[in-house]
């Protein structure tokens, strides 16, 4: 037993709920989430068992990202609200017994970032140095060349766009209006911190999501990456991009600043499937992060040279289950800590990715998940709208024009350049996107079945003039929002509260206890059983992940461990059949083995 990890700590056990500005609720009817909109929500939220609101950027942007390219860290996006209406937000989440983390985006800024504007004036500003500027190369022929063959992360185009101006190229991994800054230099630092981290934490911010934390370090020497996709002009180059020679040592002077106001972070850490070095990050005695994001079980199905370039459910249960076990086995015997999540801002629904998300399975399907994850170890993160059990959009109810977001339009225009237009082309990329597009996690909740889903019905009722939302609103409102779940003890948002209440009262075995996976090879039900390291006292979870009922033999003395072992139903997803040797469709079961 690890001494370091079995120290219970506040934000270990935490319920962290993501709230997404745009998507989450209209004051005002203009169409766009805001922070009143959030401010009117607290109680709901706090009625879930929420101890942390995680906020997306809600930061000054030209929104060319949804606010991932930040143009002033030091003022609030005018639709979303003011600076007063953010103050307003941290000190009622801290009325309401709750915490408050919003999101650090310091690997870049937006290109109309003032910083940016004074540093792409000439080669000799002041702040030419504060983003990543290099010259260009050039062919046998003469031909101008980017300074290296590294992919975006959007679309399929270079990291490097050409400054007409001053004559360079500036490296930018997301989007051309996303540059990079130069962690390099020590002063861009220093401002970095400055605006971002101890502005808000002077105003009572308890924490950061740190987003790409492993990407502020780059090998100055810019190297080619390896040819991986042989039919593109510019390859894949994350793991020449990430966990660069310095990163621990800038993260080392983050922490001074967060230490001094006790706040708690989690990175999110792309492209690193070597578990060493994720230990590096989140190893207590480290201390650069608390905990980290690790993508193994979102990244289930993903094409393999893009994202998008696969057909649905691609993949089987066992992969699920191993993807499940790598974010497991971070914790087991070191001083690290993981999180727990299946959905956020940049994953479809996991309803529609993990289970069946047809009427007659979607309700089971989503209990299933939250029983899943409540019996996992690591921080528990719940994304808005999974708690009612949100699924994808229906292609046949949401066409592509109503998907907006930059990868997804990136992406189709990939597809029909390289395909003339072909239409079954088409055809097949819209049922990657419909499968696994982030739009579907950015579709603005379903609060009731009113107009809209009930996404401005405050100024519906204030007799206020309403706006279309910014994104076409969920063809399925009727059937699955919170309204109707309130009511129903049967629910989706029910069963979530049930779960969490379960996590936090069993959390020795739920958040803390070590994880064994039995029989992996089984493709229909996942089992495993998680024991305290404090009492050494065990549960078994089963779950069913098919639309068939399946008949499960019992677990042997020697899977649990424990001789004469008897099983104690003490959760489950249906209600009055646990003693029984069959499982319906997505039921899940826990038992206490005693």
């Amino acid at each position: 037993m690890t001494v370091s990890r079995c120290s219970k700590q506040w934000w270990k056990q935490a319920i962290i709920y993501q709230i997404y500005p745009a998507s989450f609720c209209d004051s005002n009817g203009d169409g766009m989430g805001d922070l009143q909109g959030i401010i009117s929500k607290l109680d709901y939220i706090a009625s879930l068992g929420v101890d942390v609101i995680w906020v997306c950027p809600m930061y000054d942007s030209p929104q060319v990202d949804m606010g991932y390219d930040i143009s002033n860290y030091e003022d609030v996006y005018a639709p979303y609200g003011t600076l007063q209406d953010m103050e307003e937000l941290i000190r009622k989440t801290h009325e309401k017994g709750m915490k408050i983390m919003l999101d650090l985006v310091i690997n870049h800024t937006s290109d109309k970032h003032a910083w940016f504007e004074e540093s792409r004036l000439s080669k000799d500003s002041p702040k030419r140095d504060w983003y990543i500027w290099r010259p260009a190369k050039y062919s046998p022929e003469g031909q101008r060349l980017p300074p290296n063959n590294w992919r975006s992360n959007f679309g399929g185009g270079s990291v490097w766009e050409w400054d007409e101006t001053t004559g360079e190229y500036y490296l930018h991994l997301f989007a051309k209006e996303q540059p990079d800054l130069n962690w390099e230099n020590p002063e861009t630092r220093r401002a970095i911190y400055a605006s971002s981290m101890e502005f808000w934490l002077d105003r009572g911010v308890d924490g950061f999501r740190v987003d790409t934390v492993n990407m502020y370090s780059k090998l100055q020497d810019f190297p080619d990456a390896p040819i991986t996709d042989p039919k593109a002009k510019y390859q894949p180059a994350g793991l020449l991009y990430c966990n660069g020679p310095r990163m621990h040592e800038f993260l080392g002077e983050m922490n001074e600043i967060l230490e001094r106001y006790g706040a708690i972070t989690v990175g999110e850490l792309p492209h690193t499937p070597d578990l060493e070095k994720v230990l590096r990050y989140v190893s207590a005695k480290e201390k650069q992060l608390n905990m980290v994001f690790q993508f193994d079980v979102v990244d289930i199905g993903f094409g393999k040279t893009h994202k998008y370039e696969t057909t649905p459910k691609n993949y089987t249960l066992p992969q699920l289950k191993d993807a499940v076990g790598r974010t497991q086995s971070l914790i087991q015997g070191t001083d690290a800590w993981t999180t727990v999540f299946m959905e956020n801002h940049d994953q479809a629904r996991s309803v529609s990715r993990f289970t069946n998300d047809s009427p007659q399975y979607r309700v089971a399907g989503a209990k299933l998940l939250a029983l899943l994850q409540s019996c996992l170890s690591g921080t528990q993160y719940v994304y808005q709208g999974q708690e009612i059990g949100s699924v994808n959009a229906p292609k046949e109810s949401y066409p592509l024009e109503n998907y907006v977001d930059i990868e997804s339009y990136q992406f189709l225009d990939l597809v029909k350049e390289r395909s003339g237009e072909d239409e079954q082309e088409i055809d097949k990329a819209f049922n990657a996107l419909q499968h696994l597009a982030r739009d579907h996690a950015r579709i603005p909740i379903c609060w009731s079945d009113t107009k809209h889903g009930g996404f401005s019905e405050a100024a519906e009722k204030a007799g206020q003039p309403v706006k279309e939302p910014w994104m076409q609103a969920h063809p399925l409102s009727r059937e699955i929002n919170v309204v109707s779940q309130l009511k129903d003890s049967n629910s989706v948002l029910s069963f979530w509260k049930k779960a969490l209440h379960f996590r936090k009262e069993f959390s020795d075995l739920t958040v803390y206890g070590d994880y064994k996976l039995l029989r992996r090879e089984d493709p229909d039900v996942y089992a495993f059983v998680k024991e305290s390291q404090v009492d050494g006292s065990k549960v078994a979870v089963v779950l069913n992940f098919t639309t068939e009922e399946k008949t499960f033999s019992a677990l042997t003395g020697e899977e649990l461990g424990v001789s004469n072992a008897k099983l104690v139903p003490i959760m489950s997803t249906h209600a009055g059949k646990e003693q029984t040797g069959v499982l319906s469709p997505f039921e899940g079961r826990v038992y206490l083995v005693t």
